[in-house]
C-alpha cells in the first residue's frame, strides 16, 4: 500500500482487530493515508440519475467527514441554531446529531442527539460561520463509535446508538473564537483527542469508559485545525505527529508528552493534516507558510538533524495526499504535483469546469482529495468531484451528485466499491451501476480561463492582497456594476454579503461593496453582528509545548 509501512499498518491491525480491511474508520480512512483499497470498480462519471446508489436527508449542517465500518455509515451534524447568518436563532437550541445509515440501502438506522454544552461560540465572525458546529469527524475501534462535539465533549455510543460514555475536554474559546476541528484518532486503548480551543490540550481517554489517562496543555496549540497522524519509528516505537503553528510535533501516545519537535514553515495556522512515508512526515501550510519533509523520531530539538528539505508549494483546508513518491496538493483550483525526495514542483494541473463554490471569496472546499488506484477524486464546496488520472495527469470527468445548491465540507469515505458523499443537506452513495451520464446530464469540463479571484482566489500578481473589486466583478456575473441577491444564490457567504446593501435596496452597489468588505472579511470580524477583533484572552497561562518526555 502506497505511504503506509508495514509496521504502521500492523500497528493499526492490532488496535483495530474488529475493523474490516476495507472500514473507512476514521477521517480519511482507517490509516489516516486517503488512500482507497479495494474499491477500483468506483465509476468515474456519474450524475444525480446515473451511479447514484441512494440519497439519504440529514438532520442539518456539517462539514466533518462520513466514516464507514462494515455496512454502517456514521456522520455527524448540526441543528436548531447558526444555520443562516440572517437569522441564527437562539444558540440555546444547537444541537449535534450522530447518524447511522445502512451503507446498502441509505436508510437511517439511528440517530442520538445531544444539546450542546453553554456557553458556546456565537455564530458570528469568519469561523463559526465559516465550518458550523459538526467539523470533527468521529472515529470507530469496531466496537465503538467516538464523536467529538468542542465544548460540548466526546461521546462514545456502541455501534447499535447505545451510549456507553460522554468525557468533557474543555469549554474556552480562542481569543478570535473560530471554534475547532481536529478529529480524534485511536491509538491502543486510548481515544486521543486535540481540544485546542477547548482547553489548549491534547488529551488522552480510556476507549471503555471515557477515563482521562493524560493531559497535556501547550499554548501553541493555538491556530491547529488538522488532525495527528500514527507514525510508527519503529516495532516498539509510535509517535503521534501534528502540524502546529510553526512547528511540528512528535509526542508519546501513551502519555501526551512532547518526545520531539522541528522548525516547520512561518505559518500561524496549521490547517491540513499530514501524509506519511514510513517515518517521513510531510506538511503543507498555508499563506505566510509553505512545505517540509521531516523524518520523525529522536528526541527535543530534531530541526538541525531531521529536516529533509523545505519548499513553497503551500495547502489550504484540504490536506495533501501521497501516491508512488509524489505528493498531491489541491487548492484555489490548481492540482499541484511535488517529488516527495525533493519538495520542488514537478507538475500542475488546472481543475477543468471549476464553478464558484461559495464561502470565503467564493471559494471555501474543505474536502480533501482521495486516491484509488491511478486515479485521484478531488471534491469541492460546490459538490464537483473532479477525476484525475495520475499516470498523465489527465482530468477524466468532473461530476456532480446533485443540482440542488448544497454545500459539501467533507471529505469523501470509500468503501468496497462505494464511495460516500456527505453535504449540507443530504447523504450520497456513488457505486458502478452500469449506468452511462448522458451529455444532457455531464458536467462538460470546459477550460476555465475566469480570473482567480472570480474563482474564489486571489488575484494573479496580488502578492497574497485582497483586490476588493476583484472580488465584486467576479460576483457580478451580468457585469451591470452591481451585486443582486440573485447573483448570491448559493454563495456560502451570501447572508454576509448581504449586510454591505446599507440603502436595503437589496443590491450592492460598488460603492457599498468597497467601503463594507475590508471590515467584513478582518480577523475575527463578522457580517450581521459587526466587526468583532481579536478579544482580550483570559485562558490560564500555560508553557509554549507539551511537557518532554523523560
Amino acid at each position: 500500500m502506497p505511504f503506509l509501512r508495514f509496521s504502521t499498518l500492523a500497528a493499526l491491525l492490532v488496535s483495530c482487530l474488529a475493523l474490516d480491511a476495507g472500514d473507512w474508520a476514521a477521517f480519511r480512512g482507517t490509516d489516516g493515508s486517503g488512500v482507497g483499497r479495494d474499491s477500483d470498480s468506483l465509476p468515474t462519471t456519474w450524475s444525480p440519475t446515473a451511479n447514484l446508489a441512494w440519497k439519504t436527508p440529514l438532520p442539518g449542517p456539517g462539514v466533518s467527514s462520513p466514516i464507514i465500518v462494515g455496512q454502517k455509515i456514521f456522520v455527524t451534524c448540526y441543528s436548531g441554531y447558526g444555520l443562516t447568518q440572517e437569522n441564527p436563532g437562539q444558540i440555546e437550541n444547537l444541537v449535534r446529531h450522530l447518524v447511522c445509515v445502512d451503507i446498502q440501502t441509505g436508510r437511517t438506522l439511528w440517530q442520538k442527539a445531544v444539546k450542546a454544552a453553554l456557553p458556546e461560540d456565537p455564530y458570528t465572525g469568519i469561523g463559526v460561520t465559516a465550518h458550523g458546529y459538526a467539523s470533527h469527524t468521529p472515529v470507530s475501534d469496531g466496537h465503538r463509535v467516538y464523536a467529538f462535539y468542542g465544548k460540548s465533549g466526546v461521546h462514545a455510543y456502541d455501534l447499535n446508538g447505545n451510549k456507553v460514555w460522554q468525557a468533557d475536554v474543555g469549554n474556552e474559546s480562542d481569543p478570535t473564537k473560530w471554534g475547532s476541528s481536529s478529529s480524534p484518532v485511536l491509538h491502543k486503548d486510548t481515544v486521543i483527542v486535540t481540544a485546542s480551543a477547548e482547553s489548549q490540550a491534547i488529551i488522552g481517554l480510556d476507549r471503555k469508559t471515557g477515563k482521562e489517562l493524560w493531559r497535556e496543555e501547550a499554548r501553541g496549540l493555538d491556530g491547529m485545525w488538522g488532525t495527528p497522524s500514527l507514525v510508527s519509528i519503529n516495532n516498539e516505537r509510535t509517535d503521534l505527529v501534528m502540524c502546529v503553528a510553526k512547528e511540528l510535533w512528535g509526542l508519546d501516545p501513551g502519555s501526551g508528552k512532547l518526545r520531539w519537535f522541528a522548525d516547520a514553515t512561518g505559518a500561524e495556522q496549521a490547517y491540513s493534516s499530514l501524509v506519511l512515508n514510513g517515518n517521513r512526515v510531510f506538511a503543507f501550510t498555508g499563506r505566510g507558510g509553505g512545505s517540509i519533509a521531516v523524518d520523525a523520531g529522536g528526541k527535543g530539538n530534531i530541526s538541525e538533524n531531521n529536516i529533509v528539505w523545505k519548499g513553497k508549494e503551500t495547502s489550504s483546508f484540504g490536506s495533501p495526499v501521497g501516491h508512488n513518491s509524489k505528493l498531491y496538493i489541491v487548492t484555489r483550483g490548481i492540482l499541484t504535483v511535488v517529488d516527495e525526495s525533493t519538495g520542488q514542483k514537478i507538475n500542475q494541473a488546472r481543475l477543468q469546469g471549476v464553478r464558484q463554490t461559495g464561502g470565503r471569496f467564493g471559494s471555501l472546499d474543505y474536502p480533501s482529495p482521495v486516491i484509488v488506484g491511478d486515479r485521484l477524486f478531488s471534491l469541492n464546496g460546490s459538490g464537483q468531484m473532479f477525476v484525475f488520472d495520475l499516470g498523465e495527469l489527465t482530468q477524466l470527468a468532473v461530476n456532480r451528485v446533485t443540482a440542488e445548491k448544497e454545500m459539501f465540507g467533507g471529505t469523501p469515505a470509500i468503501s468496497n466499491g462505494k464511495m460516500v458523499l456527505r453535504s449540507s443537506k443530504h447523504l450520497y452513495c456513488v457505486m458502478d451501476k452500469g449506468e452511462a451520464v448522458s451529455p444532457d446530464q455531464a458536467v462538460v469540463a470546459n477550460t476555465d480561463d475566469t480570473p482567480a479571484a472570480a474563482r474564489g482566489g486571489r488575484p494573479e500578481g496580488s502578492g497574497g492582497r485582497i483586490d476588493p473589486m476583484s472580488i465584486f466583478n467576479g460576483l457580478d456575473a451580468n457585469k451591470d456594476k452591481r451585486v443582486t441577491e440573485e447573483e448570491l444564490t448559493g454563495n456560502r457567504m451570501a447572508d454576509r454579503l448581504k449586510t454591505l446593501d446599507k440603502d436595503r435596496d437589496s443590491v450592492i452597489s460598488e460603492q457599498e461593496f468597497r467601503t463594507g468588505i475590508s471590515s467584513l472579511f478582518s480577523r475575527g470580524g463578522g457580517g450581521g453582528g459587526g466587526y468583532r477583533g481579536r478579544g482580550k484572552d483570559t485562558r490560564p497561562d500555560r508553557p509554549q509545548r507539551p511537557e518532554l518526555a523523560e
